[in-house]
Formats: structure tokens, C-alpha cells, sequence
């Protein structure tokens, strides 16, 4: 007796609450479904069903083993659909989510990339400086920065992020380096309310975490206005050491207290699907992973 077969047959007879009506479904003779469940109560040792002319339902060891059998029959659905997935070549369109900037430097080139190594895939992406619900929005793979709460999200950890204080050569010059988070009192601050909107920075000691609420000189809703800004000699900015790397290293950006700096930031590539994950998703992600974790930038 094919065990996984009978079990299939078991199910169906289970649901549809007859011989007959499982028969009709499986396409298979009345006689060979109910042969099939007799050999497997047989091997059991259990009745699985009470049988009376007029209807056939599940005695109570037949019920616990409905509910096994169904799970088992998921499971091995859901195994053979990932093992097609993991080598089936990826079509489709792809659709991806990150925040603005990091969207722009690091997953447009990539998805370049890729696209080019997958002709029969197509790609869309929302880049947006806000958390983005998968599920809601309809997505295939996000690009999540921070501590990842509690979720039914798979989670891929691809690099690491600081965050950072900078100004312009020209403002220090002017207005001096400042040596301890309390000299941030007097100086001029320039706040990304997309990053700290509450206008409290954290700054790391030791093991010690501290909480300071800077006031603002001005507040602004767009890290590449803040960045503007800074370039512009007009005051002290926070963010994402992502966000202004190609300003540190050419020079024109600074960064300060960095012995304060609290503790790095992870990021994951993250999507929805569980071991089912599609072609298109397991290699977009497979192949990102590789791309930003050997990014100096995000190291």
C-alpha cells in the first residue's frame, strides 16, 4: 500500500464526507477508495470512520489523525513546490522596497544587475521613507534597517549601519569641533524629523545608553535636505553613515563624537514567503545578500 496515497484518499473521504464523493474526485472507482481506507485502518489498528447508510463520519482517533494526515500532506505539498522553486529558472516580475536614498545607491545598480542575469524577469520598486507593509502593498522583497520587531517576515541580515554626526570642514572651523555630546547646546543642529522626529539623539558610553533632546536650529522631512544643508556650512546633522559616506570620504563632510556613537544597526533583506519562496525571490535575495554585504559601506 502506497501509505502517502491512502492517506490523500483518507483525507479526501474525510472532507467530503463520503465514499463516493472522495471516488468522484480522486477519479477513482467507489470500491478502490473504500478498499484503500479499510487497509489503512487495518495497519492502524483504529477505526477511522463510523459508517451508516446514510452518512460517514470520523470517530474520535479518526479525527486526531485527520488532523496529522492533513498536516503531513501540507507539508510534503509545501516541500515538493520549494524544491521546484529552488531550481526553476525566475519569471515574473520582481517587486522590491527601500527607503529613498538607500534605494537609490545600493539597490538600483544591483537589480541592474540581476535583471541582466534573469532576461525573462521584470522588476518594479517603491522606494519611500516609511516601513512598508509586504503584504499590504503587494511586495515581493523589502530592505529593512534597524532591529527587527516580532514578525512572520523571513529575515536575511546583509550589513550594518551607523549613526553619525557630521558638519562641514568650514563650520568647525568657525564654531569649533565639539568634545562631548553636552557641547551640542551651542552649536547649530540640523534634524532629520525622518530619522529622529522626536528630536532625541542616543549616544553610547561605555555600556551606557544616553538620551539627549537636541533643539533644533531647523528640522527638515528629507535626509538629502539635511545633508544639503550641512554641505552648506549651516550646522550639526545626524544620520545613516550610508546616507553621507561619499561625502565623508571626499572630504567635504566631517563626522564628530564619533567615541559617542551608540551601537550599530542591522539590515535584512526581508519577504514573506516561508520555505515556498519563489524563484524570483529566493535568487533576488541570494544575490543581493552576496552584493551588500561585501559593500564597505555597509560593513
Amino acid at each position: 500500500m502506497d501509505r502517502f496515497h491512502a492517506l490523500n484518499v483518507f483525507v479526501k473521504v474525510a472532507e467530503l464526507k463520503g465514499f463516493a464523493a472522495a471516488a468522484r474526485h480522486l477519479r477513482m472507482s467507489p470500491p478502490t477508495v473504500t478498499r484503500m481506507v479499510s487497509m489503512l485502518e487495518e495497519s492502524l489498528g483504529l477505526r477511522l470512520f463510523a459508517r451508516t447508510t446514510r452518512s460517514v463520519m470520523l470517530t474520535d482517533s479518526g479525527q486526531r489523525f485527520f488532523e496529522d494526515a492533513r498536516r503531513i500532506l501540507a507539508d510534503l505539498e509545501e516541500a515538493e513546490r520549494a524544491a521546484i522553486g529552488s531550481y526553476s529558472e525566475p519569471t515574473g516580475e520582481l517587486s522590491v522596497t527601500a527607503s529613498v536614498l538607500f534605494g537609490r545607491m545600493f539597490i538600483t545598480p544591483l537589480l541592474g544587475e540581476f535583471l541582466d542575469l534573469y532576461p525573462k524577469l521584470s522588476a518594479r520598486t517603491l522606494y519611500v521613507d516609511r516601513v512598508v507593509n509586504l503584504i499590504d502593498e503587494g511586495l515581493d522583497v523589502g530592505i529593512r534597517i534597524g532591529n527587527m520587531a516580532d514578525s512572520s517576515l523571513m529575515a536575511v541580515k546583509c550589513g550594518a549601519v551607523r549613526q553619525v554626526l557630521f558638519a562641514s570642514p568650514a563650520y568647525l572651523d568657525q564654531h569649533g569641533e565639539p568634545e562631548t555630546p553636552e557641547d551640542l547646546s551651542n552649536r547649530a543642529i540640523i534634524n532629520s524629523t525622518a530619522l529622529n522626529p522626536s528630536a532625541q539623539w542616543h549616544f553610547q558610553t561605555g555600556r551606557k545608553t544616553t538620551v539627549k533632546r537636541v533643539s533644533p536650529r531647523i528640522s527638515m522631512n528629507t535626509n538629502d535636505a539635511v545633508i544639503e544643508l550641512a554641505l552648506r556650512g549651516h550646522g550639526i546633522g545626524r544620520l545613516l553613515s550610508y546616507q553621507v559616506a561619499p561625502y565623508i570620504a571626499d572630504g567635504r563632510l566631517k563626522t564628530v563624537l564619533k567615541p559617542y556613537e551608540p551601537p550599530e544597526v542591522p539590515i535584512h533583506l526581508v519577504h514573506q514567503e516561508g520555505r515556498t519562496v519563489s524563484a524570483k525571490v529566493r535568487a533576488f535575495v541570494d544575490f543581493a545578500a552576496e552584493c551588500l554585504k561585501s559593500n564597505p559601506l555597509l560593513g
